[in-house]
């Protein structure tokens, strides 16, 4: 007897409760890191927390029409996205219309008022194009032929990227490594590149001085490997930042200090921030940590079951296309806080403060359930739920 096949147009609802549950958890901890610092400045202890609650609902209602607007109509444009990349990026680094904060040009703007950080479109026209060309390339993509298309298409905006946000530069090259080692199984790559990864991690954690004398960075970028692998020698400057950190997270015990109660928080700048997962470990402890990583552990689970059951391959590389992103930026910014990697300006995601970073990551799970809403399945295969029919 065939098969019957089965249809549903229903959203993957244990994703949506994830993504809900850790944005409103950010809500918190920003209120509880923030409180202070927003009524000193602004006289307003909501300030922050009222921002990033306008942001997600803005958030919300674009994961919604991104979840009913077919990604098939989204692919087709992908060389129009890349052209638009290319050209907000030009934009930000060499025109009037880049807004530098920080020493940094990462924002476009008009009349010097940010708008929006241009690496975020980037990531996400990137994620659309490699799901394209792998789609495309399939049968071919561990050929130097392929090599030099995704070459091609990629690295121009990771220089432009890297110029001005080498941290968004990181994430940039990172999807564009998960997504080809993942569609070519070029395994031998993947080594070479590993292995690379990891002499230069060593090389300048324990070998400071001669990874400095090649003069290979530009001094801010050195300052910031020696706050790295030196914090105590800079406590007024970039090593404060670093120290205070580290306080909160080894304060902070097995359960935490309580949520609320977080002393480093008063001298932590910007902890609603990318600092915000030191304020977790102060306030809610070890146990309180570890909690949010396995959650956010089920919420990257959930997109491997979509991206497993995804009706096409093109659904499927732009699933793993956004869940490599989440989980390189989960993973630098921990291991930033806890003092492995040197600070490189990553958010937390869904829990920092910052509309532009919660808006666009709204939008790419509007990708993502757009394709679990397309999944088909017969008896007996996993579906998008997790479950087996049979």
């Amino acid at each position: 007897m065939a098969k019957r096949e089965r249809k549903e147009n229903l959203f993957d609802y244990n994703l949506i409760f994830v993504i809900l549950f850790i944005s409103l958890f950010g809500l918190v901890m920003i209120y509880s890191a923030s409180f202070f610092t927003a009524q000193l400045k602004f006289q307003d202890s909501l300030y922050f927390v009222k921002r990033q609650a306008a942001w997600l609902l803005l958030g919300l209602a674009a994961m919604i029409f991104m979840a009913f607007f077919k990604y098939q109509w989204i692919t087709k444009l992908w060389g129009l996205g890349w052209v638009f990349s290319m050209g907000l990026m030009i934009a930000t680094n060499f025109t009037p219309l880049g807004v530098e904060r920080n020493g940094s040009k990462r924002w476009i703007g008009i009349a010097g008022r940010p708008l929006f950080q241009s690496a975020e479109v980037v990531k996400i026209a990137l994620i659309i194009v490699m799901a394209v060309l792998c789609t495309k390339m399939m049968r071919y993509l561990a050929t130097r032929r392929a090599r030099i298309v995704i070459y091609f298409f990629s690295l121009p905006l990771f220089v432009l990227v890297a110029m001005n946000n080498l941290s968004s530069g990181i994430i940039i090259a990172g999807i564009v490594a998960s997504m080809y080692f993942i569609s070519s199984r070029d395994r031998k790559l993947f080594l070479l590149v590993a292995v690379g990864v990891i002499a230069v991690y060593i090389f300048a954690r324990f070998f400071t001085d001669q990874f400095i004398n090649l003069g290979l960075l530009s001094e801010y970028r050195l300052k910031r490997i020696l706050v790295w692998t030196h914090p105590e020698a800079f406590p007024k400057d970039g090593g404060y930042q670093v120290l205070q950190g580290l306080y909160a997270v080894g304060s902070g015990g097995f359960l935490g200090k309580g949520l609320g109660r977080s002393a480093q928080k008063f001298f932590l700048p910007e902890s609603q921030n990318d600092m915000i997962f030191a304020i977790i470990c102060e306030e809610l402890g070890l146990f309180g940590a570890v909690c949010l990583i396995l959650i956010f552990l089920f919420l990257l689970y959930r997109m491997v079951l979509i991206a497993y059951n995804a009706p096409d391959y093109t659904g499927s590389m732009l699933v793993t296309g956004i869940m490599s992103q989440i989980a390189i930026q989960l993973f630098l910014n921990i291991a930033v806080v806890t003092g492995f990697f040197p600070n490189t300006g990553v958010s937390l995601p869904f829990v920092s403060y910052g509309g532009t970073s919660l808006l666009f990551l709204m939008v790419e799970m509007g990708i993502v359930l757009n394709v679990s809403r397309q999944i088909t399945f017969d008896d007996g295969v996993m579906a998008a739920d997790g479950s087996t029919n049979h």
